[in-house]
């Protein structure tokens, strides 16, 4: 590309032409694999967007690669051809970019060409990992060069093929072999694990995080389809204490634990009152204790029961109450009415014995609710508190008492004849 010089009156429209010109033409990797893609970039200046670019592909030895056409977009074109399988090892590929329109064309650089890497063997040192072990990741390969690069990637392995990557690690072949150690890391959120209810309630099984890794050499990432690596399996721990409200440790209690994959575990606090399950599933952990939830049961039975009794009426008692709102009035004045009566029998009784120790003759007639009671007996002149009756008498030997409580009246004339009359 030649300099560009601008030498005219900056203070007057110019014309100015610009050329266009090829800025690169080249592989996008530094080497090529038989049997699978070399992809190429072509970049430009002063080329505008839809010009017509035509790439040819060959070899050293006379192997064509075929020809890619297309269109400069941004002054960028970028492409890749299909390396054949059989080509020899020692052959080179480059290619030609052309653009007609623009009176432009260029050739690429030389890249070698390889046989495609191949893993021979690729396997973690174990099956299973725990936070904070250390785990050795190895792999044999096949057609790589000692001292070539080569990256393990490391991914969680997800059913549906949408495997996320977790790290990767760089390490330098030897002896056609790569080791590298990982410190494992759990990256998992464990909140994202289905609990049992979910599975329960959706369907499936549960799924503990899985890893695999891969071998990538170059543009070559070995491995991944099939997770040949194997799957490294993640086991977790689980720890409680158990005290009582004092803090002190509760020792030989009865324990079940229900595990994230819906396995349940029974055991019993050690002499420190822990809890402790090994190699299990990350995730939420239920525990019972069976002796609590007994005594809490039994609290709630005798409540029940205490309520229901408080709740509960006799059938007797039910009957008793079960009365119209007047009927206990008319009860009381029942009873009051037995109890006047009762008096009344008492005075009759009173009165008739004292006639028969004076020996007068006497009448008596009673009517209860009203009736009157007439005797005849000696004149004389008394008060009684008891029956609250009055006596009085004038000079014709009449005597007339009544009484408030007995409502009796009594009247004597001169031929000694007494009148009484009494409401009950």
């Amino acid at each position: 590309m030649s300099e560009l010089k601008f030498n005219k009156a900056a203070d007057e429209e110019h014309e100015v032409k610009l050329d266009s010109h090829l800025i690169s033409v080249s592989w996008r990797s530094g080497l090529a694999y038989a049997g699978y893609k070399a992809g190429f970039e072509v970049r430009t200046v002063f080329v505008g967007n839809g010009a017509k670019i035509k790439v040819t592909g060959k070899s050293e030895k006379g192997k064509k690669l075929g020809k890619v056409k297309g269109k400069i977009n941004n002054n960028v074109f970028i492409g890749e051809f299909d390396v054949p399988e059989k080509i020899d090892l020692d052959d080179e590929l480059s290619f030609e970019a052309e653009l007609s329109q623009n009176s432009l064309s260029g050739e690429s650089n030389k890249i070698p060409v390889y046989p495609a890497p191949k893993i021979k063997s690729i396997k973690w040192s174990a099956e299973e990992a725990r936070r904070g072990d250390t785990l050795t990741l190895s792999a044999e390969l096949e057609d790589v060069n000692d001292n070539t690069e080569v990256k393990l990637i490391i991914y969680e392995h997800d059913a549906d093929g949408a495997h996320d990557k977790i790290t990767e690690l760089t390490g330098m072949v030897k002896e056609s072999k790569i080791e590298e150690n990982w410190d494992y890391e759990y990256h998992e959120d464990t909140d994202e694990l289905p609990t049992k209810e979910e599975i329960k309630q959706y369907g499936g099984s549960y799924n503990p995080p899985e890893y695999f890794f891969t071998i990538k050499v170059g543009d070559f990432e070995l491995g991944k389809e099939n997770q040949d690596s194997g799957i490294l399996n993640f086991k977790d721990w689980f720890e409680y204490k158990l005290e009582d409200d004092n803090g002190n440790p509760v020792v030989d209690e009865e324990y079940k634990a229900t595990l994230p994959d819906g396995q349940e575990k029974k055991g019993k606090t050690d002499s420190d009152g822990m809890i402790i399950i090994e190699d299990i599933p990350p995730g939420k952990v239920e525990l019972e204790f069976p002796s609590e939830e007994e005594e809490e049961e039994e609290e709630e039975k005798e409540e029940e029961e205490k309520d229901a009794e408080e709740q509960e009426i006799p059938e007797d008692s039910q009957q008793e109450t079960q009365t119209e709102p007047g009927d206990d009035v008319e009860a009381k004045v029942e009873d009051e009415k037995e109890v006047d009566r009762e008096d009344e029998d008492e005075e009759d009784e009173e009165l008739t014995q004292a006639m028969e120790e004076t020996g007068d003759t006497s009448s008596t007639q009673r009517e209860h609710g009203g009736g009157s009671t007439q005797s005849g007996e000696t004149g004389g002149s008394s008060e009684s508190d008891e029956t609250g009756s009055s006596t009085q008498q004038d000079d014709s030997t009449q005597e007339s008492t009544q009484s408030d409580e007995t409502g009796s009246s009594t009247q004597q004339d001169d031929s000694t004849q007494t009148s009484t009359q009494s409401g009950a």
